[in-house]
């Protein structure tokens, strides 16, 4: 039964979950709009990387999102429905993909059907009234505040970035062995002045710096120490130089919204066919739970703008941006949230593969990116083989000098297989020139020893850590 407006209205928790639904009653706002039958669903954008599924059935009435809003129904499945009954023509016939099924076969169904009419408190009009035209006058002065705001805000991170400078001395004076057996609470307490600077993303690198101490044998410490706090010297110096430059600014305070990046005229997008390679799920020391997805472009790297592409150069009206297809050739969507919100269905599985296009953040060396538009890839592609290469590191040089404050760079690498070191420590070492890079973490011992056609790992400067690789048997998960 498809669904009507005095329907939605009805099932609207509150009046302002219908205002939050109007917003989003656009198809433009989604991407993989289809139906079977009455079973309608989509995938909404959100403020995150990863899009939130949706999906409500019409015969039985039920809906399921994945954000994480107390809610019920939520905002998207709210708009899902008003976008079904006011332009049923946006979805697509199409077969339910698997996470629909997986949604059906779990739900219980009932012979409830949707309510026809809803309380006074709750009505689409109101939430549709049409909004005033802007007022020029306002609309300058709400211009002058946010300037003034910004201004206030780069002053504040200055005189942190100062304080932060002033600590790191200190550190280096005390002996960076001792920082590294206290760094837990060193570390807190810088971290605690960045956020009162509004240096919010510096202050979080600060904090999660002792977990990066953690993870690596005692005697190595003051070297990763000294790594990680030279590291940050590079970015506060990068800030002084150009405040405004957008990895700097984000990498140092706040990054920039979704629709931000979809609404750059200088964010590069790149279309193809994408693999999921690794995710990686990790609660901060904030409260925040940190969820990032790492995808290779198996696809050759195409950039899309507003002017046309020549060789590797794009002219934008004056300007000229350089887009090296090794920097293309993956993708990263970070996403976070409230640890309190509970744990959030994964969008993607591991090994899925997706023909879609990546907007990305931007960067001299474009990595962060969001989804602007997807699509489930029907035929499984094979991965791109690389050539043996005497330094399998060459390939990520030119990001690690334009971001040389980068934590770190996923790399492909060439045929290979994991080997044991003398002192038991384990290394991935190519088949062809010799080349050994050290591992992080331990992995199964049925890997050691065998051929690695390809494989993808995170490459941090003294470690690699694996997230998948093929072999002669097929493709493996290694995270």
């Amino acid at each position: 039964m498809p669904f009507d407006l005095p329907a939605v209205e009805a099932l609207a928790p509150d009046q302002s979950s219908l205002t939050a639904a109007s917003k989003l009653n656009r198809p433009a706002k989604w991407s993989a709009l289809a139906h079977e039958d009455d079973l309608w669903w989509g995938e909404a954008q959100g403020s995150g990387a990863n899009p939130y599924r949706v999906v409500v059935d019409g015969t039985d009435v039920g809906y399921k999102c994945t954000c994480p809003s107390r809610k019920f129904p939520c905002k998207h499945s709210l708009a899902l429905m008003w976008i079904q009954a006011t332009s049923p023509t946006s979805f697509a016939e199409g077969t339910r993909p698997q996470w629909v099924s997986d949604w059906m076969g779990r739900r219980r169904t009932t012979t409830t059907s949707a309510p026809k009419t809803a309380p006074a408190s709750k009505s689409i009009d109101d939430a549709t009234v049409a909004e005033e035209p802007p007022d020029p006058q306002a609309e300058a002065k709400r211009a002058a505040a946010a300037a003034k705001r910004a201004q206030a805000t780069r002053a504040s991170i200055t005189d942190g970035l100062d304080e932060l400078d002033r600590w790191i001395v200190d550190q280096v004076r005390l002996g960076l062995a001792a920082f590294a057996d206290n760094a837990l609470d060193r570390c807190r307490k810088i971290a605690a002045r960045l956020v009162d600077a509004k240096a919010t993303n510096l202050a979080s690198r600060l904090d999660e710096m002792p977990s990066r101490l953690l993870a690596v044998p005692t005697e190595e410490r003051p070297d990763v120490a000294v790594r990680e706090l030279g590291k940050i010297v590079l970015l506060t110096t990068a800030w002084r130089t150009d405040p405004h430059a957008p990895q700097v600014a984000r990498d140092v305070g706040a990054a920039e919204q979704r629709e931000q990046v979809l609404t750059n005229p200088e964010a590069v997008q790149v279309a193809g066919r994408w693999e999921v390679v690794g995710e990686q799920i990790t609660t901060r020391r904030d409260g925040l739970v940190s969820h990032t997805t790492w995808l290779l472009n198996l696809a050759d790297a195409e950039a899309t703008g507003d002017a046309e592409a020549t060789g590797d150069t794009e002219k934008a009206g004056d300007t000229e941006k350089t887009r090296d297809a090794a920097t293309l050739r993956f993708a990263v969507l970070a996403d976070f949230y409230p640890a309190s919100a509970g744990r959030r269905e994964q969008v993607f599985t591991d090994g899925a593969q997706l023909d879609a296009t990546m907007a990305f953040y931007p960067s001299p060396a474009p990595l962060r990116a969001v989804i602007a538009a997807r699509t489930d890839a029907p035929v499984r592609q094979e991965w791109p083989t690389p050539a043996p290469d005497p330094d399998p590191l060459a390939q990520c040089a030119d990001a690690w000098a334009a971001v040389p404050w980068q934590l770190e760079h996923p790399v492909l690498l060439p045929a290979g297989r994991v080997v044991e070191a003398d002192d038991t420590r384990l290394w991935w070492k190519a088949d062809a020139g010799g080349a050994g890079l050290p591992l992080a973490g331990t992995h199964d011992l049925v890997l050691h020893g065998l051929e690695l056609t390809s494989t993808v790992g995170l490459w941090d400067g003294f470690r690699l850590t694996l997230l998948a690789a093929q072999t002669p048997f097929g493709r493996v998960s290694l995270v």
